[in-house]
């Protein structure tokens, strides 16, 4: 019998903090493939990584906040590095969006390349491509996801910031 590696994937993330989003208001696997423009079946493959990995409990319907802080604040920027590319016009994303641009007066832009997009700045991957246009719909995805980028691509400061605000969104939203 082949026993096949769980391995959590970019999306993974993405849907565990749309879930988070959400708040305490009820979801099914169909309404977050929707508004995350990913297949059901993805979203279906992903609850079952984050459940295997301790992100979600058992019930599959809950986030293990604390895990997903921990993972967020020590491991993403391992596990789903980013260096920022080209000059494109795109959608903001890190200390260039909601909330860190309020707390941040910085030159450097990074944004998430997107014909839709209205500002210049430098390329960055986002963690699943779907999100450019799911964000729009939702700005407390787009927060949170801006917030992970800061911990992917930031200097110290704009990490430490983007730590207690993911915090505040994560931790004591439960």
């Amino acid at each position: 019998m082949k026993v096949q590696q769980q391995i959590i994937s970019p999306q993974d993330i993405v849907i565990l903090l749309k879930i988070v989003a959400l708040g305490n208001n009820p979801w099914l696997q169909s309404s977050l493939a929707e508004s995350l423009y990913i297949s059901q079946s993805e979203v279906s493959k992903s609850l079952m990584r984050s459940k295997y990995a301790g992100l979600l409990d058992a019930s599959g319907k809950k986030v293990s906040r604390l895990a997903l802080m921990e993972f967020l604040q020590y491991g993403i920027k391992y596990v789903f590095p980013q260096k920022p590319g080209a000059l494109v016009r795109g959608i903001a994303t890190a200390h260039a969006a909601p909330p860190l641009n309020q707390l941040i007066k910085s030159e450097e832009i990074y944004v998430w390349p997107s014909g839709k997009g209205t500002i210049r700045g430098q390329s960055i991957l986002p963690l699943y491509a779907s999100v450019v246009d799911a964000v729009k719909h939702d700005e407390n995805l787009y927060a949170l996801l801006a917030l992970v980028d800061a911990l992917r691509v930031g200097r110290a400061r704009e990490k430490e910031l983007a730590i207690q605000e993911l915090k505040k969104r994560i931790l004591d939203g439960e």
